[in-house]
């Protein structure tokens, strides 16, 4: 079995929590990998093979991210439509996305007896013309569109070629449903079902008492226009990665990917054990 190891060695405890997920995956006959990146940070594990990550992912049967939601996020990114199964291990704080927690690492032995489920999750891809022509980005959790510095935008969104609505805001979460517990939630929508497909859409901070999330089919197009006043910067993100930046005008088309990520499932925790121990914890005060 080929695994891929993607650590985020900022988060507390990754670094040790590597070396001990190499170290059991080896004894357990896994080959191992790293990003080159990581050769340095680790030189007593000469068992493992360093190259590209994109090539090694291409090549594994399971990627490992081992840090928090984001690290999960920025690995899911980076094996840029792979077929390969992702696991989250948290060292994190809250760990939603992560199968296994860094205290319970014997779990791993589970990928080499098949006792793991798998969901699969869609992904958005978010298109504009640069420079270079047509870009695709592609997130699992959202595409966010936003006026630098706390600036008002001013947009329009259409489905397909209907306007929805013109809105003034500081911006909008185009979500997934994994997204819908992220910064969607933040923003006032729904939680959905991670594995159901469907596009979901927050304002930030509208300037209306009217406007509520909205919720599309997962067929739907969606289209943003911005023609904010040109001292206000509008800029969008996926997945909190570095912004860029949409002229005035431009069109940023939302649509479902037609990649999708592949989560394990470690311990059969469920979605809603997980909503119920993780994002309730502050109303039960553990």
């Amino acid at each position: 079995m080929k695994t891929v190891i993607y650590p985020n060695l900022l988060k507390n405890d990754a670094w040790s929590c590597t070396q001990e997920v190499c170290g059991i995956l080896k004894k357990l006959g896994a080959e191992i990998s790293m990003d080159a990146a990581y050769r340095e940070k680790f030189p007593e594990l000469d068992y493992v093979k360093y190259g590209s990550f994109r090539e090694l992912a291409a090549d594994a049967d399971f990627a490992v991210a081992i840090g928090g939601d984001g690290t999960i996020l920025k690995c899911a990114s980076a094996m840029r439509g792979a077929d390969t199964k992702l696991l989250g291990i948290n060292t994190g704080r809250l760990g939603f996305m992560a199968s296994v927690e860094k205290d319970s690492l014997s779990i791993l032995e589970n990928l080499f007896n098949g006792k793991y489920k798998v969901s699969e999750r869609m992904l958005l891809a978010a298109e504009y013309e640069d420079e270079n022509g047509l870009t695709i980005r592609r997130a699992m959790n959202d595409v966010v569109v936003a006026g630098r510095y706390s600036k008002i935008m001013e947009f329009d969104v259409y489905v397909g070629e209907n306007l929805i609505g013109n809105y003034l805001a500081d911006g909008a979460v185009f979500s997934t449903p994994t997204g819908s517990t992220a910064y969607a939630l933040s923003a006032g929508g729904p939680i959905i079902e991670p594995e159901l497909e469907c596009l979901e859409m927050n304002l930030i901070c509208p300037h209306s008492l009217f406007v509520r999330p909205m919720i599309f089919n997962s067929d739907s197009v969606i289209t943003l226009v911005h023609h904010s006043r040109d001292d206000v910067q509008v800029c969008f993100s996926v997945d909190g990665n570095d912004p860029v930046v949409l002229k005035k005008d431009s069109r940023l088309v939302i649509r479902k990917s037609s990649c999708k990520i592949r989560l394990v499932d470690m311990t059969g925790i469920t979605f809603y054990d997980s909503l119920n121990k993780k994002l309730m914890r502050s109303l039960k005060g553990s």
